[in-house]
């Protein structure tokens, strides 16, 4: 006892010399760029809120993408700075010709014009795969159409990239499809059939790409889920509960459930197993559809998630922010 009390004593005092800890260890993050539509869908929101705060991402910038691109430049400004992400660049897509409505249209004109020029997200999606060659996932939320202008202008340049994640087409389910009982099979999906050029110049571009298809991305954000969201009463929550209803709103009141297709591939690229992937051939058929092909295998394609654990990432990330 004696002994033990030398000893406790001893290293109050220090007397036996300078213990040093070991760091922490620090938590391995992935450089991400995310391609987005956000403002037609809700799911877009939904995707980007967990995103932005996760310490395994590290965003090197968000682009907007398909349509009205400068307002969903507002948007994405008015969401980063919500969730204290003012650091994150916004760069511009090319706008297009979209008749889907922005339903959140309002939410993002109350985001000013930015002051100065943006940045086109064609440069800054090549500046960023120069800079990181091989590090660089890009997770794409919209239809292609800013990717197909990076493969146009350097092919090269594009193909540093590490790899591309996906939500976009539809193997062997469609909308149609509930989960429940047998599918009725597949249809085209928005994302593929909305610029098909570009979809299959991604298809053939070389860079792994790691698919979503309608298979596994039917992902309804129940009710309860919902109210205990919107309750929470956090700056975010409270930003998607605005944008949910302004969906709502101008979807008629028809759809009250939200189906979170883009949140699959930010889950996946936070945790794999949460939709584990299998090697495919696909192209791209005229209408949109994607086509199983024989041939070498040009992507790995997620057909079955983990509905419960993505679900969870999402309240359990939305319900820990201050």
């Amino acid at each position: 006892m004696i002994r033990i009390a030398f000893l406790f004593r001893a290293l109050a005092m220090g007397v036996l010399g300078t213990f040093v800890l070991a760091p922490p260890v620090a938590l391995a993050t992935e450089k991400v760029i995310i391609d987005t539509d956000i403002g037609d869908d809700i799911d877009d929101a939904f995707a980007l809120a967990p995103a932005l705060t996760d310490p395994r991402l590290e965003v090197l910038g968000v682009t907007a993408a398909w349509g009205d691109t400068a307002l969903r430049v507002r948007q994405l400004h008015r969401l980063l700075a919500i969730a204290g992400r003012t650091d994150i660049p916004v760069a511009q897509g090319p706008a297009t010709a979209n008749t889907t409505p922005y339903t959140q249209k309002r939410w993002a004109e109350a985001q000013p014009a930015p002051v100065a020029a943006v940045p086109s997200a064609v440069d800054f999606i090549l500046e960023q795969a120069r800079r990181y060659p091989g590090q660089v996932t890009l997770i794409s939320l919209a239809p292609p159409s800013t990717l197909g202008a990076v493969i146009d202008r350097d092919p090269a340049g594009f193909a540093k990239l590490k790899r591309v994640v996906m939500m976009g087409g539809s193997v062997h389910a469609g909308y149609d499809d509930t989960g429940y009982g047998p599918l009725k099979g597949p249809t085209p999906e928005y994302n593929i059939y909305s610029d098909i050029p570009s979809a299959r110049k991604l298809f053939a571009s070389g860079v792994p790409l790691v698919v979503m298809p309608l298979d596994s991305t039917r992902l309804k954000l129940d009710e309860v889920k919902r109210d205990i969201l919107f309750a929470a009463g956090t700056p975010m929550t409270d930003a998607l509960a605005l944008m949910y209803h302004q969906w709502r709103r101008l979807n008629g009141w028809g759809q009250i459930t939200p189906t979170l297709f883009d949140l699959v591939p930010v889950a996946y690229v936070l945790d794999p197993k949460l939709c584990p992937a299998t090697p495919l051939r696909l192209t791209v058929g005229p209408k949109g559809e994607t086509v199983p092909a024989p041939g070498p295998t040009n992507m790995q394609v997620c057909l079955k998630e983990d509905k419960e654990g993505i679900l969870d990432l999402l309240m359990n990330n939305l319900l820990t922010q201050p």
